[in-house]
């Protein structure tokens, strides 16, 4: 049977419950924390917004982490950022004195391919069959 009325999704169900037993003048201003704290974060990346776009307009040099929605978050890894050393060798990938030599002759085929004396030989000169 319904009422017509929609249920509470869980997440408000969580909040109600977390501050359902606070008083009134603090869920109050639990509420009012939270709005505000949203509604700065708004003004701060505006505000960046604004800046950019001016510093583009007038022809400034704009850093290169300071491009709109560059350089933030995980990907941006600024002065972190690993630098590129010379190659070394080291792992699985470095044999060292293990490493096969190259051969000063022809090269020699090695592996499946290469069946050696159990290749087929062919026949040259005979007769061909047809069937």
């Amino acid at each position: 049977m319904s009422t017509g009325v929609p249920q509470a999704s869980a997440k408000s169900q969580i909040f109600e419950s977390l501050l359902g037993f606070l008083p009134d003048w603090v869920q109050i201003t639990v509420i009012a924390l939270i709005v505000l704290a949203v509604l700065a974060s708004w003004a701060v990346k505006i505000k960046r917004k604004i800046a950019y776009r001016r510093a583009v307009r007038s022809g400034q040099p704009v850093h290169a982490a300071a491009h709109y929605g560059q350089g933030r978050g995980a990907d941006h890894l600024g002065e972190y950022a690993p630098q590129q050393a010379p190659r070394q060798g080291s792992g699985a990938d470095y044999l060292g004195a293990y490493a096969p030599q190259q051969a000063q002759s022809a090269q020699q085929p090695s592996g499946a391919d290469f069946l050696g004396a159990y290749a087929p030989q062919r026949q040259t000169g005979g007769p061909a069959s047809s069937a």
